[in-house]
């Protein structure tokens, strides 16, 4: 079993060094996908690059010219990470919110359930935004509607360790979750497709000059969209969705 750690950047040239040194003292090979920042990003990111050259755990660094949202770096990176023999990819956002101290355990969940997604749900501290928690319970409520289940914790959280054999099919109908709606809509779809999904906890914290690429009207209408096409995706599969709960309460 083979995991390789796949981080999205975009304008975090003040964070990322921490979280790929955190994720390579973890014994983890880095895949850094530029999402089309700005120059003095992409700077930064050719220097730390440069300076880790020929080290291990290897360090990787692509880009795309333009931004092209979260989604579809992560997806850049997942292709990327199946080209270099992974088997898993655990996706760190680079804004080092998250605790990087539960690598291991991850690692370790995933050599338990190898077939699983080990998804990470947020344990906040006082430093998270009210308004943020208000709208990730709506779609909390709206992933158990279109799941019909309680299997998904949080969808949202950017912390999580993919099988790559079951979540390459899904790319081709990942192409209109891009941006912010690339989480949630990517681990419903593992659900639907009867994949595992182990819910971790992982400490979050939002430092005061955090930056956030959350677009308020731009995304919570792509999000809309998500719920909505989620929604109907779920009709025609509740039969098979209802069957899944019944063998199991069985």
């Amino acid at each position: 079993m083979n995991s390789v750690a796949v981080v999205p950047v975009y304008n975090h040239g003040d964070t990322v060094s921490v979280v790929i040194d955190a994720l390579r003292a973890h014994g983890l090979a880095v895949i850094l996908v530029d999402d089309g920042s700005e120059a003095a990003t992409a700077r930064k990111l050719d220097a730390l690059t440069a300076g880790m050259q020929g080290t291990e755990p290897p360090l990787r660094l692509t880009r795309h010219p333009e931004n092209r949202g979260k989604g579809a770096a992560m997806m850049t990176g997942f292709r990327l990470a199946s080209e270099a023999g992974a088997s898993h990819v655990l996706q760190v956002d680079a804004d080092a919110q998250h605790d990087l101290d539960v690598v291991p355990r991850f690692l370790e969940a995933v050599r338990q359930h190898p077939g699983a997604v080990i998804a990470g749900y947020p344990r906040y501290d006082q430093s998270v935004p009210k308004g943020r928690l208000i709208a990730r319970y709506l779609t909390h409520v709206w992933v158990w509607i279109n799941t019909l289940s309680l299997r998904i914790v949080d969808s949202m959280c950017g912390f999580r360790l993919y099988p790559l054999a079951a979540t390459l099919p899904l790319l081709p109908a990942l192409h209109r979750a891009a941006r912010m709606d690339f989480d949630t809509e990517i681990l419903v779809r593992l659900d639907w497709e009867g994949v595992p999904i182990v819910n971790l906890p992982v400490a979050v914290h939002y430092p005061a000059d955090g930056v956030s690429h959350f677009r308020v009207w731009r995304d919570n209408a792509r999000i809309c969209a998500m719920h909505a096409r989620l929604f109907f995706g779920m009709l025609w599969r509740s039969p098979r969705l209802l069957a899944r709960h019944f063998r199991r309460d069985a």
